[in-house]
């Protein structure tokens, strides 16, 4: 699927030139580099003014730590809903600090409070780390829902790319648990499918994440696993066949991303099995466009309609914890 530039929306033509030109794609180095940039600059800061910000580390099963962030409103109320927020970086890069334009909407919309998890990249280890990390904040935010002041029946995971592949499988994990009642989910062009058998993910050069960046993501995360049939559901979400019994969805994509088919497929079966989902198509957007193009017309309609549907959620979707 070559993405010619007449193919981008006209609003994003000039910046996805600049980004094919500077970054191709991904390589380890990359993420390497990249890993080093976020912990010198931004892990460990908020430069907002808006939300109050605190780090904590809470244990692991193996008795080490996991480092948190946790986001809340100035003015801090009760019984507000607890979001986990996983973030995207194809699963090798990326800290929670790096999504606070999405975690201060959040916050406005709802007087919420967000935990997000610094979760093990694949360049230091494959999965499960990452997934059960994950695990480990939603529960760990479960248990402490009074001291956090969260709603117990308002719990939900909501992630970008990697983190929006990561939200679907904690959902999966979630119900097949029985742990952690879900509210909602909201895993925005989410990394599904490690087989790349998509006609949007095979021969991608759309700018950002392309089929090249995409398998070298996919083959980190999954070592030797990569490749095989021997995936866990848990590992790349597309490998389930029962989405039954999931929680009310949202989520959204640009057509000429790697991701695009897999959210669709994905969104599809979910509406199947009788899941409410609230999904929006952007036509002729890449990857992220969202986050680079958040000025341009089509980065402002897909934020509107994330927060119309997180506020519709705030209102109407509630789970009681067993």
């Amino acid at each position: 699927m070559h993405i010619k530039k007449n193919m981008i929306n006209s609003e994003l033509r000039k910046i996805g030139s600049a980004i094919r030109f500077i970054l191709p794609y991904f390589k380890k180095k990359t993420f390497h580099k990249c890993n080093f940039l976020l912990k010198k600059f931004m892990v460990g800061k908020c430069s907002s003014k808006n939300v109050q910000y605190e780090q904590k580390e809470i244990p692991r099963a193996d008795g080490s730590k996991l480092r948190i962030c946790i986001y809340k409103p100035l003015e801090i109320k009760i019984h507000v809903p607890g979001l986990l927020w996983l973030h995207g970086g194809g699963l090798a890069i990326g800290a929670p600090e790096q999504d606070l334009m999405y975690i201060e909407r959040f916050i406005k919309a709802s007087d919420c409070i967000v935990v997000a998890p610094d979760y093990r990249l694949s360049v230091d280890l494959p999965y499960p780390a990452a997934i059960d990390d994950c695990y480990t904040a939603l529960v760990w935010m479960k248990d402490h829902c009074k001291d956090l002041g969260i709603a117990s029946n308002q719990l939900m995971v909501a992630g970008n790319s990697a983190g929006g592949g990561l939200t679907s499988a904690l959902s999966l994990m979630a119900r097949d648990k029985g742990d952690v009642a879900l509210a909602y989910q909201m895993p925005l062009y989410p990394m599904l499918d490690d087989r790349m058998i998509t006609d949007s993910s095979k021969d991608n050069d759309a700018p950002i994440w392309n089929s090249k960046s995409n398998e070298i993501g996919w083959n980190l995360y999954l070592g030797d696993s990569f490749g095989t049939n021997q995936v866990s559901k848990y590992a790349a979400p597309s490998r389930e066949t029962d989405y039954s019994n999931l929680p009310p969805t949202c989520t959204f994509v640009g057509t000429i991303e790697p991701f695009h088919d897999e959210t669709v497929t994905y969104v599809e079966a979910l509406r199947k099995n009788g899941i409410h989902v609230d999904f929006k198509e952007y036509e002729g957007c890449f990857h992220a466009f969202d986050l680079v193009g958040a000025k341009t017309t089509v980065g402002k309609d897909a934020a509107a309609f994330l927060m119309k549907s997180f506020c519709y959620a705030v209102e109407h979707y509630f789970e009681e914890q067993l």
